[in-house]
C-alpha cells in the first residue's frame, strides 16, 4: 500500500511519520527539504506523479492543496484533502476520484461530533464550536504562534463568516461577536470565523465557528499595518515555548445538551496542533485502507463518516494522550 504525502509542514510531518510507523510504503513530497523516515521527493508536489499511489494525502496551505486536489479529482483514486482553501472540493466537477476534505480537529473532528449528535437527536438547536492554538502564556505582543499555514490565518480574519440564524445561512463580517470566554480556567477571547463549511448543511436554528485567542491579539491585528509577509515572521513558531490547542463543542437539541472538550499540550517534540490535527487525518486515511469500500467515488465530508469510524478517531486520540471529554 503506498501513500503520498503532499507538504511537510508540522502537521504534514506528523501525519508522514505517523504512517511510517505502520510499515506503509510512505512518500512525502515538499518543495523544502526535510528530515523523514519516508522516502522523500524534493520538488513541487503539484508536478509529481501521483499515479502509483493508493491514497494521496493533500497537506499543502490552503490555495495549494485547491489546485491539487483539482488536478487529482479525476485519476479514480482516493485523496484525504487536509488544506484548508476557501475553494473547497464540494464544488468540484468532473469527480471520479474519491475525496474526503477537511479532516482536521475543526473543521474535522467538530463536524464528526456535530454529526453523531444530529443522527442521535434529528435536530439541533443551537451548535456552538470554539477552538484555538495558542502559546501557553501571553507574551504581551501578539500572544499567538501560527501552527500552521500563516497565510491560512490571515484568511480566516479577513473573510466574512458563514453562520445560521433562525434556520437560515446568512454572513457576518469575520471577527464578529467578539466575547470573553473561560477555556479550561483561561480567560480568553473568542470571534466568528469562517469555519462551519460543510457543517452549514446539516440543519440547525442556530450554529457558528469561533477562533479562540489571548485577550488582545486580534485587536492587535485589526489596529496592524503589518503585510501578510511581515506578519508571517511576527507568528512563527517557536518550539521552545509552551502551547496548547482547546476546543469546545456545544450541542442543543430541544432538552438534550452535549459538551464536547478536547484539549493537547503537545507531546514528544510534536505540537499541539499538528497532533489533534494530525492524529485525525491520519486516522481518516488508516480507516480508509483497512475499508476500502468505506467510500466510493465522489466528494465526502467529515460527517459522512459513519459513528464507528468516529468513535475509534476518538479513541485513538485518546490513546495518545489528547484529552476528549464529553459532558
Amino acid at each position: 500500500m503506498r501513500i503520498h504525502c503532499l507538504g511537510g509542514g508540522l502537521v504534514g510531518l506528523f501525519v508522514t511519520r505517523r504512517l511510517v510507523s505502520t510499515g506503509l510504503d510512505v512518500h512525502l513530497f515538499d518543495v523544502v527539504q526535510r528530515s523523514t523516515d519516508a522516502t522523500f521527493h524534493l520538488g513541487d508536489a503539484l508536478a509529481a506523479d501521483h499515479s502509483p499511489a493508493d491514497i494521496v494525502i493533500n497537506m499543502l496551505p490552503g490555495s495549494l492543496g485547491n489546485k491539487a486536489t483539482d488536478l487529482l479529482k479525476d485519476t479514480g483514486q482516493r485523496i484525504v484533502d487536509l488544506s484548508f482553501s476557501e475553494n473547497t472540493p464540494d464544488g468540484l466537477e468532473g469527480v471520479s476520484s474519491s475525496i474526503l476534505w477537511d479532516v482536521g480537529i475543526a473543521p474535522g473532528l467538530s463536524n464528526m461530533l456535530v454529526s453523531m449528535a444530529h443522527r442521535k437527536f434529528g435536530r439541533l438547536d443551537n451548535v456552538t464550536i470554539k477552538v484555538g492554538g495558542n502559546p501557553s502564556e501571553p507574551d504581551g505582543e501578539w500572544s499567538y504562534m501560527a501552527p500552521f499555514s500563516p497565510h491560512d490565518v490571515i484568511a480566516e480574519y479577513t473573510r466574512p463568516a458563514r453562520v445560521i440564524e433562525s434556520g437560515e445561512l446568512s454572513e457576518v463580517p469575520a471577527m464578529s461577536d467578539l466575547h470573553s470566554i473561560n477555556a479550561n480556567g483561561r480567560m480568553m477571547e473568542a470571534f466568528l470565523t469562517d469555519g462551519l463549511r460543510s457543517l452549514l448543511s446539516i440543519p440547525a436554528q442556530r450554529m457558528g465557528e469561533y477562533t479562540v485567542r489571548w485577550p488582545g491579539h486580534i485587536q492587535k491585528y485589526q489596529n496592524s499595518d503589518l503585510s501578510p509577509e511581515e506578519l508571517v515572521e511576527a507568528w512563527k513558531m517557536d518550539s521552545s515555548r509552551s502551547e496548547f490547542t482547546w476546543m469546545e463543542v456545544r450541542i442543543v437539541s430541544g432538552d438534550n445538551q452535549e459538551i464536547w472538550v478536547v484539549e493537547d499540550s503537545g507531546k514528544d517534540g510534536d505540537s499541539s496542533m499538528a497532533r489533534t490535527t494530525g492524529l485525525v487525518t491520519a486516522c481518516c486515511a488508516l480507516a480508509w485502507i483497512d475499508r476500502p469500500e468505506m467510500l466510493g467515488p465522489g466528494i465526502y465530508a467529515p460527517e459522512d463518516l459513519t459513528d464507528d469510524v468516529i468513535e475509534s478517531i476518538i479513541d485513538t486520540m485518546r490513546a495518545e494522550g489528547v484529552s476528549i471529554e464529553k459532558k
